[in-house]
Order: C-alpha cells, then structure tokens, then sequence
C-alpha cells in the first residue's frame, strides 16, 4: 500500500503526538496517552504536510507545511467512503477506533435476518449510521448540532446511500429520547457515542458522568422486546471498559454474559505501539 491510497494509518505515535496518513496527505495532532518514544525518527515526522497544536482553551490551530491542501478530502476506511475536514478542534469528521465496530454492527443486523431498526445517538458524521444503513436497517442519526448533520448527510451521498432509510434528526439527544419513550417508538440496536460535555441546540448542558445514567435508562425504555445490539462507546477520561460495562449491565438491565468490553486502540502501521483511544462496551443479543 503507498502513500496514494486513498485511506487511513496510524504512522506513528510517541511524546503525545500521532502521526497519521489521511488518505494522501500525513498528518500530526496530539495524542495525549502517547508517552513512550516514537518509533521512527524526527525526520519521518517532518513529511507531514500539516499538524494541529492544541491550545490551554482547548482549541487550537492547524499548521499547514502545504499550502496548497485541500479544505477537505475524501477516503475509504473500514468500507466506507468519508469526507475529511481539518477543523478547528483538531477533528478530522472520523474516529478510526471505532472502524471495527462499525463492521461488527454491520455484520448483526446481517445476522438478524430481519427488518432492523437502529437509533445512532451523539451519532456525529454518520459513519456508525452508513454502516448500519449499508447493512439493510432503518436507521435514526440523532445529533444536536445542525452542521455536524449536514456532513453526516454529505457522507451518505459520497457512499451511494442518499436514499436508504435513515431519519436526520438536529435535537438535543435526551429530549428527543423522552418524546420517543411517550411515543411508544422502539429500537432493535441503539449506537450511543457521548461526548465528554456539549450543548444542545438550545444551549442544553451535557456533561457525561453526570448525564450519561438517566440517558442509558432513556434507552433502556425505548429498546424493542427483541433487542439486537447496544454499542456505547466514550472518549473521557476515568471512564473505563468496565465502567461501561457495568453501566449498561446495571442501568440498561442487559445480560452481562452478553456483553463485551475493550478498550479502543488504533494498531500502527508495521510498528508496536496501538494508540489507545477511549473505552467501549458492545452487547449482542446472542439468540441470532
């Protein structure tokens, strides 16, 4: 595989950086748990065509060696086609952790063998719902802020399902879940990927260690009589594999001989270091 192909590696990662290849451009952002010495030397750092150096606030800045690169650009991870932006919070509009866990809900709903319908909450740039979509289910992509949903539909069009079924909703996630509960409105899969803390479009709060407990009983009340899968998936500090465990077992009243948990990690291309990239917890309903 060369530089040129149009997809996503890991390079390297050491002294809280990471270096990526994005499809045909290299590129260095922070990685704050990367405490041990890269593999490969300054030199190989410095092809990168830009890095983004974070700020005390929390924002930062891209700094851009080429400067002719793109606004945005386009590869192909974990089967899916994606649109990539350099924004001003150091996010690309894809997290490659999660790419084996889309495949893996995926290969459910195939499982299932029947009509599946699936909630993505905090759902971001749709990649968890095209893999459901690509998958035969209706799905529902549930996120607060109006732009993020617009790329996730972006997305959708680049990947050839414009018109599968799947429902875009610009709502604060927990109101939306009420109104779904008193609705009578079930879910056989349900994909929950929270921030650390948010807003709403009505400048609702989220912060997770609080919030995160009445949301999963939201869940809990809206999962059909036949669940098929539950992901729940969280970049926050402290919050460990079996924190999420424990949560979705005690709150959710899943089987806990169901469920599996893991901390995410992105494998580096022919090298040793897996960059460690948050905590998730799958359940699957293993009667299919």
């Amino acid at each position: 595989m060369n530089d040129n192909t149009p997809t996503y590696r890991l390079l390297d990662s050491g002294h809280g950086r990471k270096l990526e290849q994005v499809g045909p451009y290299r590129l260095v952002r922070p990685a704050s748990q990367a405490l041990w010495p890269p593999s490969h030397p300054a030199g190989f750092w410095e092809t990168a065509e830009a890095h983004y150096q974070r700020g005390p606030s929390g924002s930062g800045n891209w700094h851009r060696k080429k400067h002719d690169l793109p606004a945005m650009w386009t590869l192909t991870y974990c089967g899916l086609s994606l649109r990539v932006k350099l924004t001003d919070f150091g996010h690309l509009g894809f997290f490659p952790e999660h790419g084996p866990h889309w495949q893996w809900l995926r290969e459910q709903i195939a499982v299932a063998r029947r009509p599946v319908r699936v909630l993505n909450a905090f759902a971001y740039t749709g990649s968890g719902t095209l893999a459901a979509a690509a998958g035969g289910a209706q799905v529902v992509h549930l996120d607060a802020a109006e732009g993020i949903v617009a790329w996730a539909r972006e997305n959708a069009q680049l990947a050839g399902l414009a018109d599968a079924r799947i429902r875009w909703i610009v709502e604060d996630v927990s109101k939306f879940l009420s109104r779904e509960v008193r609705r009578g409105n079930r879910y056989d899969a349900i994909i929950l990927d929270p921030p650390s803390f948010g807003r709403g479009p009505k400048g609702e709060v989220w912060k997770l260690t609080h919030d995160l407990p009445p949301l999963l009983d939201l869940c809990r009340q809206v999962l059909s009589d036949s669940p098929l899968a539950v992901v729940l998936s969280t970049h926050t500090p402290g919050i460990t594999p079996l924190v999420l465990e424990n949560m979705l077992a005690a709150v959710v009243g899943l089987d806990r001989s169901q469920l599996c948990s893991m901390e995410m990690f992105i494998p580096q291309c022919d090298g040793p270091h897996g960059l460690p990239s948050g905590a998730l917890v799958r359940w699957r309903n293993d009667t299919y």
